[in-house]
């Protein structure tokens, strides 16, 4: 892969701005679920961002075509990444810490190498089922196993971990189902649809928000608004657009081991701005997560040239 960022940097350069990006929106998606209801929020960013890309989406479907047949994959792109992914993120980003969200995303490419040996037949090898073994491990440290086994844990900051790793599944399912599109249509197009899936399936939940409490709109401070607007330009449509081109470009493996850059930032923001305290277990468990992803995808392509003999 090294020698193919050397030649070809522009879709790396895409992938690490989108991981920037998203490493930063634990914090303001944290700050800014504080003053907008849960699916209101994730409604109004993705019908702004719709409204963005609307008249470049109407441009583009003039030269290319959507086939019918295509038209259930790509509403499936949208449930998974769009409806499924925000409803479980801002669930859990709501009750467990940006510190512990932002690490646990780092089992979304053990995710992709399990699918794809499961469902596309790809080579795996001992070394990569011990390496994601050691990083499942130390998911559950992150998510709350040494607090369980001494009785010392919140429930609600296990549940909100749960739902993070719940974000990362369908992240994993929506992103494979992706690629197969990205063959047919632009990455555009893609983005657009799976944007209009999120519109439709938050705004019978985001209704009923109103409903209960019509006053929440008055509350909403300069703070929430341009929360708002990081979440629709940057996070969504940005982010969003770098991701789904570089993936047409690359492969999804190498797409996710970018996510390495967000645990960073999001855990440099949320100590600097929220507070946060990053705990012993959250090291031992960072540490063994980073350890499987490494032995479980990256040493994946070396182990394949030189231990050709040891595949599962």
């Amino acid at each position: 892969m090294s020698s193919k960022i050397l030649t070809s940097p522009i879709p790396y350069i895409a992938l690490l701005l989108a991981h920037l990006i998203w490493g930063g929106n634990f914090v303001v998606a944290k700050v800014t679920l504080q003053e907008f209801p849960t699916h209101s929020l994730a409604f109004l960013r993705f019908a702004l961002a719709s409204l963005l890309l609307a008249p470049f989406f109407l441009a583009e479907t003039k030269k290319v075509k959507i086939k019918q047949k295509d038209i259930p994959n790509l509403i499936l792109i949208g449930i998974f990444i769009i409806t499924f992914n925000i409803t479980f993120f801002f669930a859990g980003i709501q009750r467990t810490t940006a510190i512990d969200a932002s690490i646990l995303t780092l089992i979304i490419p053990m995710l992709s190498v399990i699918l794809g040996w499961i469902f596309l037949k790809e080579k795996v090898y001992t070394i990569n089922l011990l390496g994601i073994a050691l990083g499942f491990f130390g998911a559950l440290v992150v998510i709350g196993l040494p607090q369980i086994i001494l009785g010392g844990y919140k429930p609600e900051v296990l549940l909100g971990n749960i739902l993070m790793i719940l974000a990362s599944v369908s992240w994993v399912i929506g992103a494979a189902i992706s690629r197969k599109m990205l063959k047919i249509y632009p990455s555009l197009i893609v983005t657009a649809v799976a944007f209009l899936v999120g519109v439709i399936t938050f705004f019978p939940p985001a209704v009923r928000e109103y409903l209960v409490d019509p006053g929440w709109p008055e509350r909403i401070t300069m703070l929430g608004l341009l929360g708002l607007v990081y979440m629709t330009a940057l996070s969504s449509i940005s982010a969003y657009f770098l991701f789904e081109w570089a993936l047409s470009k690359t492969s999804l493996i190498a797409a996710d081991l970018f996510q390495y850059i967000e645990p960073f930032i999001a855990a440099s923001l949320a100590v600097t701005l929220l507070g946060e305290r990053i705990s012993f277990s959250f090291i031992i468990g960072a540490v063994l997560i980073a350890l499987g992803v490494y032995w479980g995808t990256l040493a994946k392509e070396f182990h394949h040239k030189h231990h050709k003999t040891h595949r599962t």
